[in-house]
């Protein structure tokens, strides 16, 4: 195998002119990377591939001048000039290095070429597809029929300008993202503008007297002088890579843990592949900021949608309400005619309030209900939002919580006076609940989901109920994410049991804001005694979507049609883990199910899911939301490609699976 190390390297920068000749400690930059990299002897002929152009004089006469192997090529079509430099000197594996970056480690990229030399299957070998290195360590290892097809493929001028934009986007080239235990990639060393110049002396500047300098002696002099690092503010330049990327990085700098939800952080899926960002959605169809168009049978919004993402009718109600102003000083009416639809559905109940998220309709219902029994303290089970009420667990509890209902849970910043308020008991113990009760007198209120993972035992439920009403508790049952699934209204009809306060959201809106609360009158006049207000419950938008989405549920009886869809896939899942030999545990109610796998590999195994599946244009992986928009068409295809996926599953070797466990966002290609 032929190796070489090709330097991308020119003058004319606009935001910095000349930056190769910037000098540290009186070193250029380009000599700077010229000694690093031919005192290694493990990275082949170090090639510098530079523009063919009279502006470039300078730099040529450098090299030519220090004996510095160089090919000139194309100015614009980069790609076309890290091709012919690799054919050139016969390549069969091509390092990429950019004369932007003088605080190159060595040993890294040595560290990096070893693994890409021993696993051969990866086409393409980084440490920028999920940046974790500080920003100017950037080592990117391709194979030669890699960058050829690159060459061969790319069509636009982004994909010739910058040289491995194909090969990070293609689903055709099989990657790999190496990757630190830590991520540093706030840190900015890369050469780009003046403000970097300043911050990369003050690094060169200590180390004055060690030219040999590690890059974690770097880090720690940059992590113990941050106040010096001026030129966080500026963003990695995103030009070479997709418009994900791109905002990703954006959202990392703005936005605390990048986004508001996590059930949407890329992490949960696979982050180097996942689309993060959407640009439009329709039916089941989501297209990516790149114009990539995708299937999502995955979460559907965390099960907003059950009548499809823009559905055409609730979208003509929402903007013809908007003509007419959608808040003022003044309440909407659609509210009242809401609330009316509600009771009618569910006639046990008297009154109803408003509100725009589930956490906040699980406060107030809360709220509600210890005003009403006088009671602090709450028997839980299932999950109700990220309210301080929720989170107020003891310090003995929380390992119980995060393992049978919230993996995430934390009672990090909750106040300390509120914990040991809420007791969680286990679903379909009798037992537990029981003893919570007897042990703790104060308890006012039982709140759980209906069902989620796992069916009610023959008459749980209306034990539980009993058991409330004889001990004076309110019981509350959250269907937020049950609600309109099973039937037109909360699951709980199915068993025909009553709570004294229900509450309805994500489903209830077809996408667009809107939760109820219903409940009986005298729980429900606590709101009179106690304050509970917000200005953006009262505009128009939530009512009037909720109204139009209930007319069309009750018309189309999306509720059988969706649980019939959620059916076929449970039974499709159960035979090809049957058919590979491969052990799950199928749960949940049909239109919200989900498989795990009884192995140790389960995350890893979810992870190779949703990679190949987005190599068929499925967002997908372990659980689906089912929608009337799945039609059986769509589903013929998943069948069809998860299929291929759990048999490639039962023919994974123990060094894939090692590899997948190393990054679980790596690529590893299998046959089909």
């Amino acid at each position: 195998m032929k190796i070489i190390t090709i330097v991308q390297a020119r003058l004319n920068s606009k935001r910095l002119p000349n930056k190769v000749f910037k000098k540290f400690n009186n070193q250029s930059v380009v000599e700077i990377l010229a000694k690093k990299l031919l005192n290694s002897k493990k990275i082949g002929t170090v090639v510098f591939a530079i523009p063919s152009n009279s502006s470039q004089k300078k730099l040529l006469n450098y090299l030519k001048n220090n004996n510095l192997n160089y090919f000139e090529g194309s100015e614009k079509n980069v790609l076309d000039r890290f091709y012919k430099t690799a054919k050139k000197y016969s390549a069969d594996k091509i390092i990429r290095i950019t004369a932007d970056c003088p605080l190159l480690d060595i040993e890294l990229l040595e560290k990096i070429l070893f693994f890409s030399k021993k696993n051969h299957q990866y086409d393409y070998v980084s440490n920028t597809l999920n940046p974790t290195y500080p920003d100017g360590l950037d080592i990117e290892i391709f194979s030669m029929k890699a960058l050829t097809q690159a060459w061969k493929k790319s069509r636009t001028n982004q994909e010739k300008e910058h040289v491995t934009k194909y090969l990070k986007e293609s689903n055709e080239i099989k990657k790999f993202s190496f990757e630190n235990n830590k991520n540093y990639s706030h840190f900015r060393w890369t050469l780009d503008t003046k403000e970097d110049f300043k911050v990369l002396n003050k690094i060169f500047k200590k180390f004055k007297r060690n030219k040999n300098f590690k890059w974690e002696s770097a880090l720690r002099f940059c992590l113990d002088n941050e106040h010096l690092m001026t030129n966080r503010n500026i963003l990695r330049n995103y030009k070479s890579s997709s418009l994900k990327e791109k905002y990703w990085e954006k959202a990392k700098k703005f936005i605390p843990g990048q986004n508001s939800m996590i059930s949407k952080h890329p992490d949960l899926y696979s982050p180097s592949l996942w689309p993060t960002y959407f640009k439009k959605a329709k039916g089941c169809m989501v297209w990516s900021l790149d114009n990539k168009k995708f299937f999502d049978l995955s979460i559907m919004s965390a099960g907003t949608n059950i009548l499809g993402y823009a559905n055409n009718a609730i979208n003509k109600s929402v903007i013809s309400s908007l003509k007419n102003g959608n808040i003022s000083t003044l309440n909407s009416y659609e509210e009242v005619l809401l609330a009316e639809k509600l009771i009618s559905i569910n006639p046990w109940a008297e009154k109803v309030l408003f509100s725009r998220t589930g956490g906040e309709a699980n406060a107030i219902a809360v709220r509600l209900a210890r005003a009403y029994t006088g009671k602090d303290k709450i028997a839980i089970c299932g999950y109700h939002g990220w309210h301080d009420w929720y989170l107020a667990a003891s310090k003995s509890n929380e390992k119980k919580i995060k393992k049978e209902q919230l993996p995430f849970y934390t009672s990090i910043g909750v106040p300390k006076s509120l914990l040991n308020s809420i007791i969680p008991f286990e679903y379909n113990n009798l037992s537990s609940l029981k003893n919570i009760i007897s042990k703790n007198k104060d308890i006012g209120v039982i709140k759980m989901e209906v069902e989620r993972n796992e069916k009610p035992k023959a008459n749980y439920l209306n034990e539980v109920r009993k058991i409330a009403s004889k001990n004076n508790i309110v019981l509350i049952f959250d269907e937020c994410t049950t609600g309109f699934r099973e039937t037109f209204g909360g699951i709980y009809k199915k068993y025909k049991v009553i709570p004294d306060i229900a509450i309805f959201g994500k489903a209830l809106g077809n996408g667009y804001p809107i939760t109820a609360i219903v409940g009986k009158k005298d729980l429900m006049n606590m709101k009179e005694k106690t304050f509970i207000s917000s200005t953006f419950w009262t505009e128009r938008v939530g009512p009037v979507a909720a109204l139009k989405t209930l007319e069309i549920m009750e018309k189309t009886q999306s509720w059988k049609k969706i649980s019939e869809k959620g059916a076929k896939i449970m039974n499709f899942w159960k035979r090809i883990a049957k058919k590979n030999r491969i052990i799950i545990k199928v749960q949940g109610i049909p239109s919200l199910c989900n498989f795990q796998f009884k192995s140790q590999y389960h995350e890893i195994y979810k992870n190779f899911i949703t990679q190949e599946m987005l190599k068929k244009g499925f967002l997908a992986n372990n659980i689906v939301y089912s929608s009337i928009s799945h039609s059986d068409k769509i589903l013929k295809k998943y069948f069809e490609y998860f299929e291929e996926v759990f048999e490639n599953i039962n023919n994974l070797n123990k060094d894939d699976i090692v590899n997948l466990k190393l990054k679980g966002n790596s690529t590893i290609s299998f046959r089909k």
